[in-house]
């Protein structure tokens, strides 16, 4: 296994769900980005390659959707875990093809083990913690084998993180906890489930087994405009509590998504966010302390690659 560096900014990719739709892959509601594992595999592999030649350094298994929710209860328990399964080996696959330039080293690419909400997206009133853990250890044991690093991505409540963290507390490998954020912008950052991102620092780092030094603190899909303050308060308290941690951001190009709302009911809004805006908001997640920034559902390879351009300037300054 790589290991994974503390640098001064790593390049994450973008969300892979969309980039399947952009590319052609089969791609509906409910089965969402597990549609083109079960029919067309090629376009998952086709998808991480367009983020890993875009620079990404880091890409996220393709199991987002291996959950209930998305699959529906009968084929999770035929087939949940061998797709997830199924997932982490072509990402890996993706990751150690990488390109090679003439007068650079060949470029490394870490795989991140992807930890879904198990019971729905956005939906904290849904969770239930012995079904989460169930899902959540069945998704772990399925991709241990052949991911670098742990994402868990868009927690939505510190129940959810508590679970998520009981799942990870054994693992040797850095472990990300991504929250997802309401999307309504305020002098405090909240989760979805209308706790502050304050507290649910302050949760996290009260349990010895969660944080370690090569874990982080993420935010992901959530609008752009809400990872500011989240950034800001996760600051605040890593500084309280004398603790260095990497901090995270991917958003989403979604329209703000209201409390209750049903996934797999119908497609999220869209808007038209261009690899330069986003590179706006990436930059200032940057001076705030983010160190590992990329992108969620709609962010495509043509902004990651904005993004490793500007890495790429910044490197060449110092």
């Amino acid at each position: 296994m790589s290991d994974l560096t503390r640098l001064e900014l790593t390049i994450l990719d973008g969300g892979i769900g969309r980039e399947l739709k952009r590319i052609g892959a089969p791609f509906s509601q409910p089965l969402w980005s597990a549609q083109a594992l079960i029919e067309a595999p090629h376009y998952v592999t086709q998808a991480h390659q367009n983020f890993i030649q875009a620079g990404a350094e880091i890409i996220t298994v393709n199991s987002y959707a291996c959950v209930p929710f998305h699959l529906g209860e009968a084929r999770y328990q035929l087939q949940g875990a061998a797709l997830a399964r199924q997932a982490a080996i072509i990402a890996k696959e993706a990751a150690s093809h990488t390109k090679e330039d003439q007068n650079k080293t060949p470029q490394t690419v870490l795989v991140a083990g992807s930890l879904p909400p198990p019971l729905g997206s956005y939906r904290p009133d849904l969770f239930e913690q012995q079904s989460a853990l169930d899902i959540l250890t069945t998704l772990f044991e399925a991709q241990d084998d052949y991911v670098d690093l742990w994402l868990a991505e868009t927690i939505a409540s510190i129940e959810e993180a508590n679970a998520i963290a009981h799942v990870l507390k054994d693992s040797t490998k850095p472990c990300y906890y991504a929250f997802t954020l309401s999307d309504e912008i305020g002098e405090t950052a909240r989760l979805r489930s209308g706790e502050s991102v304050i507290d649910a620092v302050e949760a996290i780092l009260t349990k010895a087994t969660l944080i370690k030094e090569r874990d982080a603190i993420f935010f992901n899909c959530s609008i752009p405009e809400v990872m500011e303050q989240a950034i800001r308060d996760t600051t605040s308290v890593l500084k309280k509590h004398n603790r260095q941690l990497d901090i995270g951001a991917y958003a989403n190009s979604f329209t703000p998504i209201s409390q209750g709302h049903e996934a797999n009911l119908t497609t999220q809004g869209s808007r038209d966010l261009s690899p330069e805006e986003y590179l706006v908001f990436a930059k200032k997640w940057h001076h705030l302390g983010a160190t590992i920034i990329g992108g969620c559902c709609g962010i495509e390879p043509s902004h990651i690659e904005a993004l490793a351009e500007w890495k790429n300037s910044l490197e060449e300054v110092t």
